[in-house]
């Protein structure tokens, strides 16, 4: 595409605006490999899948999902690391869907043989697309962080987050307090991405909060291919609630902490932070 795009590019500052622009949606694209296949996955099957199949859905879904994460690794379009770093949310988040269930949030309901406390293992994938959605897109755009807090407060802040998934069922909902303390954290941090040649910069949080919309709407589609249903929809698919969105966002600050785990925050020269859109250097 560079080869006979570049000159077109090169012709004029619109040009080359709209040329970025692209390679920035294309870019995202790839990185969002593993999530949209799996959505592709699920939806497919919700219209395809044949009545009385002598495999469920829902063990389709496993085998599918563990055949994407496979094939990611022997491409080498992950990284081991990286993946290891995945797997470890594809834990946490069976964990909190095996609670969670419990506690009735949502159900699974349709038959599978692939489950845990009635939870289908393809559940975990999706925490897992999260993951490496946030892996391959730190290396593709290859991140650098501005004004960054110290690691171990972020960190804090992901546990406190995560382990309040399953405590605000016994005790006091502290999600406001977590995202004021995000704020506070990340409100001076910026990111310093490079899509083609000039590096732009981007408020964190306005980052956290993007991804976090699209995982929402991910999430209805998702419950309209019926994957998963809430208790509202029990007498027919509407729209989740936007509130989702909060748990989304701490769900997504969480995955981001992780893979901080193996993409250490890096800083831009102060000279390229500091520079003039005009001069070549972030705007």
């Amino acid at each position: 595409m560079d080869a006979w795009a570049r000159p077109w590019a090169e012709r004029g500052r619109l040009n080359g605006w709209a040329y970025e622009f692209l390679l920035f949606g294309l870019k995202q694209a790839w990185a969002c490999l593993f999530g949209g296949l799996m959505l592709a996955l699920i939806v497919g099957t919700h219209v395809l899948w044949p009545d009385g199949a002598g495999l469920a859905r829902y063990d389709f879904l496993v085998l599918a999902s563990l055949s994407i994460q496979v094939a990611l690794l022997a491409l080498k379009l992950e990284r081991r690391d990286e993946a290891v770093v995945i797997g470890v949310f594809h834990v946490v988040g069976t964990v909190m869907e095996v609670f969670k269930t419990a506690h009735g949030s949502w159900i699974y309901p349709e038959p599978g043989l692939l489950k845990i406390a009635g939870v289908p293992l393809f559940s975990g994938f999706m925490y897992a697309c999260i993951g490496s959605y946030i892996a391959r897109i730190w290396r593709l755009m290859d991140f650098r962080l501005v004004r960054y807090p110290p690691i171990w407060t972020t960190w804090t802040l992901a546990v406190l987050a995560y382990l309040n998934f399953f405590t605000h069922h016994y005790g006091p909902d502290i999600r406001i307090g977590l995202f004021a303390a995000s704020v506070m954290l990340f409100g001076r941090t910026w990111v310093v991405f490079t899509v083609d040649r000039i590096p732009r910069r981007m408020p964190l949080l306005v980052g956290f909060v993007l991804v976090a919309l699209f995982i929402w709407f991910a999430e209805n589609l998702g419950t309209l291919a019926g994957a998963w249903a809430y208790p509202s929809q029990r007498d027919g698919w509407h729209m989740v609630s936007i509130g989702k969105l909060g748990a989304w966002y701490l769900l997504m600050l969480l995955s981001y902490v992780l893979v901080t785990a193996v993409h250490r925050p890096a800083f831009p020269p102060v000279g390229e932070v500091s520079a003039k859109p005009t001069e070549g250097g972030v705007c």
